[in-house]
């Protein structure tokens, strides 16, 4: 890749638009890494910010309807900003602008670290998410991906406590009897925006029970069991962990606002 790039970003999003505010892609001479939404909308945006590279332009910035002008029917408007610099500086602010936005996404901590809680946490580790895997197994949370946080916890329900406000949790322990004092204290945050438990109808009528005991009876409504719906009755790990990763999207990520920096340049001084 060229030594230069242009880093085109979108600073606002109105109406219905492909991407979000804060949308990025890197253009270079050859090649992309990205993207703002597809469309007329990139390929437009893609010959600026090559033109940009032949004439030395230094920044740029487009505000467009997505309308029949343009080939697309979203109906929104994109504003854009287009700069142009060293690829290592723009790939610099384009990491550390990302780590700030990641700052205010969903937390999930999910709990155990066998067959599908690894295809979960695979499942999830490319999302707006903050992804915790625990398990006491040392040995289980080798080889995760780089965004996935491991932590090899003797009592893995003490995690439940500090995490932060409107984290969902998912608990697929190798131990039936860890899963429901795990997710007996998930159930008693009243702030958690998702608590669910991987297993059949028959865990869920004696982890009930189990609520009864111990005096917390009405709990078991607001857990989720079977994970990820009961639609599709197919037990393989990564079916599991598909249908689980959407359901956690749609309960997290559904009413959520990010804050973004108006230019992406400014996130580094």
């Amino acid at each position: 890749m060229s030594s230069h790039a242009v880093l085109v970003t979108v600073t606002r999003a109105q109406g219905s638009t492909p991407r979000e505010a804060g949308a990025s892609m890197l253009v270079t001479a050859s090649g992309i890494d990205g993207t703002i939404g597809g469309g007329r909308l990139e390929y437009d945006a893609i010959d600026t910010a090559r033109r940009m590279l032949k004439t030395g332009g230094s920044r740029a910035e487009r505000s467009v309807p997505l309308g029949p002008e343009i080939g697309q029917c979203c109906g929104g408007r994109v504003d854009l900003f287009f700069e142009r610099a060293d690829l290592s500086a723009l790939t610099r602010k384009r990491e550390v602008a990302a780590a700030e936005r990641a700052k205010d996404e969903p937390h999930v901590v999910l709990f155990g670290a066998g067959h599908t809680g690894r295809a979960l946490a695979y499942a999830l580790a490319p999302l707006p998410l903050n992804v915790t895997l625990v398990d006491p197994r040392t040995e289980t949370l080798e080889g995760l991906p780089g965004s996935i946080r491991p932590v090899a916890a003797a009592m893995p329900e003490t995690m439940v406590a500090g995490a932060p406000a409107g984290t969902g949790f998912v608990v697929m322990t190798h131990d039936h009897a860890l899963d429901f004092l795990i997710a007996a204290e998930a159930l008693g945050r009243r702030d958690a925006r998702y608590v669910g438990m991987i297993g059949s109808a028959t865990k869920r009528a004696r982890f009930s029970t189990y609520l009864k005991e111990i005096g917390r009876g009405a709990d078991i409504n607001r857990l989720t069991l079977p994970l990820g719906g009961a639609q599709l009755r197919d037990k393989r790990p990564e079916v599991i962990a598909a249908m689980t990763a959407a359901e956690l999207c749609a309960c997290l990520l559904s009413d959520q606002q990010k804050t973004l920096p108006v230019r992406l340049a400014d996130a580094v001084s």
